[in-house]
């Protein structure tokens, strides 16, 4: 389904922003609450506010060109130390262009500015602006740009200077001078496919602004760019042809590109949505904002990743702090053409209650039986994973299986899920037996599962008929494989007592909380043999994307294990966002499994099955393949745990 609100034509143009910088945490702050970035700035020649440390120079001497001036600095560089400190300022571009936010503003401290030419001053003031724009720090980078003079840059860096500009005032929401320092950018670049994409981030910025700021009375570049951007608005309408050809007589030299016009209007209106601005909905405190923080590290991580050139802007809202349908609002107001979250169940509900989504929203959890124009849900959904686990015993041929579960609502929630999928693919449920989470002995449990109670009472009748005779405990002969739901230290109790209890031949297939997520062949010896299906980031080489588990270990590090494939369920959070419209027919290989769309617009995950063996899940070769799905059990009543299965 898709999204109602979206321009048609403007799908075609859409390109994002041409930073070429990463996310890093937030610059230290010294003395006086600046942060050590501003400080190394104000000395920098030319900051009003810090005279005194400023260069000392001598007076001003013309040059060759009346009425122009040049300074003269007491210490002139020589080539040799211009040579080296372009070589410096080189080293700290690359650093920038690498996402290294924090070593690039180490090496820019460690150039002595009196060394350096007023053209590498001002490239050094351009790579701090870019620093802070990887600090999030918008607002002191437009104000350390606007001490620049582009033209002391060479055209190469006037180009960065003009981007830098242009993404800077995008994240404060000044979206007209965006698209102005993007008009200068236009002036400067020459490949065509940049040109592209410049015009369509121009036409994108003026799109988003009200119809009244775009009516102008002058015939300028940017009048010319105003104007194309409102009759695009109107590309249904009748007269559209015509109103482009008035733009045409009143611009005839403007640098806009219509060639995009001679596509066929139908291909126009169902180009794949690519929003420029993204609201991101997540608890910044409360309960779980431990779990927010981890989605937004998996989310701030593909978006880093993300080429420069079609990054969207990021907004990011405290969902405890506001009702969900008051932040809705805010990020619409502010310009948001797409909203990620909220995570907490009751969240969600109250705003399918109370909005009427005039952008989409994705959803970070799932209602079963929530249905609503233009909301996805998306979610590490233990529907998934019983699907996916049934699957796979059903595939590897097994018909008649035993179930153990924990003693807990959310033991009964996956019973549920296990049995309905079970008996939905004609397979028998023989017997179901529950233990207590919070013991380590589970031989009742288990001896009642296998039938051995029963054979003890047997033994016992027989007993009173033949004093003497000797007990060999038989189990049940009649299963053909356990289901379990277990966490991982659980488990390890569990599987070698099923051992010891003669079951150590029947194939125990358990949910993906059998496993931590992290590799411990010494502690998980004791889960040999159990099959298991879970989120492809997990395992070494299962997820294709270049963000898997070895590139982000500095990120995942930060969190217990539990919220690993939280941060897996933001990378696919970020990179869901251009995907919700073809996803039903396209599906997606993200981080948390293959993606699709079912038609109530809830994004299923197909996962990865695997084996520990040795005390280390290997994959199965036919994991991947999953032609069985069973339907999904809306009827089901949802979980009253907000946040997926973190737990159960």
């Amino acid at each position: 389904m898709r999204p109602k609100y979206k321009p048609p034509l403007l799908c075609v143009l859409l390109p994002g922003l041409l930073l070429c910088s990463g996310c890093v945490p937030t610059a230290t702050t010294g003395a006086g609450g600046t942060t050590e970035v501003e400080q190394r700035m104000e000395r920098l020649p030319g900051n009003a506010l810090h005279k005194q440390e400023a260069l000392v120079t001598q007076p001003l001497i013309r040059n060759d060109q009346p009425g122009q001036m040049v300074e003269l600095y007491q210490h002139p560089s020589t080539p040799s130390s211009l040579e080296q400190n372009q070589q410096r300022l080189q080293s700290v571009e690359s650093l920038i262009q690498a996402g290294d936010g924090n070593s690039a503003k180490h090496d820019a401290d460690a150039i002595n500015p009196a060394g350096l030419s007023p053209e590498q001053h001002a490239q050094l003031r351009l790579l701090y602006a870019q620093i802070q724009l990887s600090f999030g720090e918008a607002e002191q980078a437009i104000e350390n740009l606007a001490l620049i003079q582009p033209q002391q840059l060479n055209p190469d860096n006037q180009i960065k200077y003009f981007q830098s500009q242009a993404f800077a005032y995008s994240l404060t929401g000044n979206l007209l001078d965006s698209a102005k320092s993007r008009i200068e950018l236009h002036r400067l670049i020459t490949a065509p496919d940049e040109l592209e994409k410049n015009q369509a981030a121009i036409l994108e910025a003026l799109r988003m602004l009200p119809d009244t700021t775009l009516q102008t009375n002058q015939t300028d570049a940017l009048a010319g760019w105003m104007s194309l951007s409102n009759i695009l608005k109107n590309i249904n309408q009748p007269d559209f042809n015509t109103q482009i050809s008035q733009w045409r007589t009143a611009f005839p030299a403007h640098p806009a590109d219509l060639s995009f016009l001679d596509q066929p209007q139908d291909m126009l209106k169902n180009m794949p949505f690519q929003p420029q601005s993204i609201a991101l909905l997540l608890p910044g405190s409360g309960t779980f904002a431990q779990a927010g923080k981890a989605i937004r590290a998996g989310f701030m991580a593909a978006y880093n990743h993300t080429n420069n050139n079609s990054k969207p802007t990021i907004r990011f809202y405290d969902s405890e702090q506001s009702t969900p349908a008051t932040l809705y609002s805010q990020a619409v107001a502010e310009g948001a053409q797409l909203v990620i979250g909220p995570l907490a169940k009751e969240h969600i509900q109250s705003l399918a209650d109370t909005v009427t989504f005039n952008i989409p929203v994705l959803a970070l959890n799932h209602i079963p039986g929530l249905q609503k124009n233009q909301l996805y849900q998306f979610s590490l959904s233990p529907l998934d994973d019983a699907d996916q686990i049934t699957h796979k015993a059903w595939a590897d041929g097994h018909q008649k299986v035993l179930l153990l579960v924990p003693e807990n609502a959310s033991g009964k929630r996956i019973a549920n899920y296990l049995t309905e999928d079970w008996q939905d693919r004609d397979g028998t449920i023989l017997e179901t037996q529950t233990y207590n989470p919070k013991e380590t002995d589970f031989s009742a449990p288990i001896q009642k599962l296998l039938n051995l109670d029963e054979s003890e009472q047997r033994y016992n009748k027989i007993l009173t008929l033949i004093p003497g005779v000797k007990y060999t405990p038989r189990r049940r002969q009649d299963a053909d494989a356990i289901l379990l739901s277990a966490y991982s230290a659980e488990a390890r109790s569990i599987n070698p007592q099923l051992q010891f209890y003669q079951a150590g031949d029947i194939p125990v297939y358990a949910m993906p909380t059998v496993y931590t997520g992290q590799v411990n062949a010494s502690l998980d010896a004791d889960l040999n043999k159990i099959t298991f299906c879970d989120t492809p980031w997990l395992f070494n080489k299962a997820y294709q994307g270049e963000l898997d588990m070895d590139a982000l270990k500095e990120t995942w590090k930060q969190f217990p294990n539990s919220y690993l494939r939280l941060i897996a369920m933001g990378i696919d959070a970020y990179n869901l966002a251009t995907r919700l419209d073809n996803l039903e027919a396209d599906p997606y290989p993200g981080a948390t499994g293959n993606l699709s769309l079912t038609t109530d617009q809830r994004i299923k995950r197909k996962l990865i099955c695997a084996k520990f063996m040795n005390g280390q899940p290997e994959i199965s070769g036919s994991s991947t393949e999953n032609t069985g799905s069973t339907p999904d059990k809306g009827q089901i009543a949802m979980h009253e745990n907000p946040i997926n299965h973190a737990v159960y």
